[in-house]
């Protein structure tokens, strides 16, 4: 059974940043997803399992950068010029099967508890 620990959520005013964090046991392809509210739950980055692929919403792009760490373990969200729409639970997912485009939600196996991200104006 995977089992995925998630860190790093906050409060955080516009324009601030911030870095969340998911460990996996073990090395697969992974992705972060949000809730907003009111919505359902959306893409916002994906990374292959060996970190050769990366895949972006739009909305986000040019501002967040997901990557993964040597042991290719941990993957880590790091989230620039945050804007109070990207306000959100924050999961992260992951999947034994190499990753595929589109990046949806039906294409992880496992998930994470989710972690809060507040961005105020």
């Amino acid at each position: 059974q995977v089992q995925l620990v998630e860190s790093g959520g906050g409060l955080v005013q516009a324009g601030g940043s911030l870095r969340l964090s998911c460990t996996a046991s073990g090395r697969l392809s992974m992705g972060w997803f949000r809730q907003a509210p009111g919505k359902g739950r959306e893409f916002v980055a994906g990374i292959s399992w060996v970190g050769d692929r990366t895949y972006y919403a739009d909305s986000v792009s040019g501002r967040f950068t997901i990557s993964r760490d040597n042991a290719g373990n941990t993957v880590f969200l790091q989230m620039s010029s945050l804007k109070p729409e990207d306000t959100a639970v924050y999961s992260c997912a992951a999947d034994n099967r190499p990753l595929r485009t589109p990046v949806v939600v039906s294409g992880f196996d496992y998930w994470g508890q989710g972690t809060q991200v507040t961005v105020s104006s």
